[in-house]
């Protein structure tokens, strides 16, 4: 298809360039024109970010964030939209999914049949290729995946006969390489860039197949919080969230239940009544304090909201890590049970992929009411 238009991406210029010089390098070798006599890069348009062919086919290179106007094409293919660095910014990671999803589309030829093409090591449950994989519900589109090691996350599964002793590329990534590695991105990294899943084979900070699911509540509970996590955001960016925790006799935590929406301020705080007034009076209410004035006023306001309950601000120290590793300590000891419930799913995907997860708030909520059931004990309290 010589006429065909192509647009590439990757996630910084230089890299882009490159990737079209070493095309365009290929196009004008002596074997390709040998082989594809009546093609030609034309004379005048030959620059490294845009040439063009004498058959009117041409390759266009823009990095993530680029806006390629006035460019239309038969094939989008993007590699490495996002470098691992990047992966840790969430500003860097909105701003790859907002051009994968917003910007290319619209530079298709024909959106029914144009393909994108997307190459990447797997670096956040919330690159692009997650965002992908979670949009279309397999619906339109062809997963390949390829890690270092043969394992269940090879698709299409027959691709696995393709591996040498369990590796895929035996020659270039042996089994002293891959440990190198592990060695030298430690287990996170190593987990996304070659196994191609953005956890540890272990699990991460929280092991989450040591929840212990159960059905019902016990009568022995002894201590019971609810501690939210405020946002204010209707429809968008970061979620409210409610948990309620309790402890039983037996030492055991139980996750009881867990609200969590995008509402706006008036919402929130409805919800916020209705949830105490459904816990009872026995449960202590805790309200996360953000810092500043801001955050201040819009606790004492919650605060004011539930009078007659036993509700208190909490202004958390040090960062979410640190804050987290007390809860998921407990969890990953099989000392959490969780009751059975629909918001299950989100609750434990969030934790699994943390502190890499696409949402945080889940996790600083449980882990703020855990926090609290331990002071509620060395006061004596109820």
């Amino acid at each position: 298809m010589p006429s065909s238009r192509s647009i590439c991406g990757s996630h910084t210029a230089p890299l882009a360039l490159d990737l079209a010089r070493r095309s365009r390098m290929i196009v004008g070798s002596e074997k390709y024109t040998r082989l594809f006599s009546q093609i030609r890069l034309s004379d005048d348009q030959t620059a490294k970010g845009y040439y063009v062919n004498t058959r009117g086919g041409s390759r266009l290179s823009t990095m993530v964030g680029g806006k390629p106007t006035g460019f239309h094409a038969h094939f989008l293919l993007v590699d490495d939209p996002l470098d691992p660095k990047g992966a840790l910014s969430e500003a860097d990671l909105k701003s790859a999914n907002d051009w994968m999803r917003e910007t290319l589309p619209t530079r298709k030829v024909d959106k029914a049949i144009v393909p994108t093409i997307l190459i990447m090591q797997r670096l956040h449950e919330n690159d692009p290729t997650g965002e992908w994989l979670k949009r279309s519900q397999g619906h339109r589109v062809k997963h390949v995946c390829l890690p270092a090691e043969v394992s269940e996350r090879v698709q299409p599964a027959g691709l696995k006969r393709m591996y040498r002793k369990g590796l895929l590329d035996p020659i270039r990534l042996g089994t002293t390489e891959l440990e190198e590695n592990r060695k030298q991105l430690g287990e996170f990294g190593y987990a996304g860039q070659f196994d191609q899943y953005p956890v540890p084979r272990g699990g991460g900070d929280f092991k989450v197949q040591r929840f212990v699911f159960e059905r019902s509540i016990p009568s022995s509970m002894v201590h019971q919080i609810r501690y939210w996590d405020k946002a204010g955001t209707r429809g968008g960016g970061a979620y409210t969230v409610g948990t309620l925790m309790g402890k039983d006799k037996a030492g055991f935590y139980w996750v009881l239940d867990v609200k969590r929406g995008q509402w706006d301020a008036y919402e929130r705080e409805n919800l916020i009544l209705a949830t105490a007034k459904m816990d009872g009076i026995k449960t202590h209410v805790y309200i996360e304090q953000e810092p500043g004035s801001g955050g201040l006023e819009s606790a004492q306001n919650t605060i004011r909201r539930l009078s007659g309950f036993i509700v208190r601000a909490d202004r958390p120290v040090g960062d979410k890590e640190t804050r987290a590793e007390p809860w998921a300590i407990q969890v990953n000891a099989g000392n959490v049970r969780v009751i059975v419930a629909p918001w299950n799913h989100e609750f434990v995907n969030e934790h699994m992929y943390w502190p890499n997860s696409k949402y945080k708030d889940q996790v600083d909520s449980a882990g703020g009411a855990f926090i609290k059931l331990q002071t509620r004990r060395r006061a004596g309290a109820l």
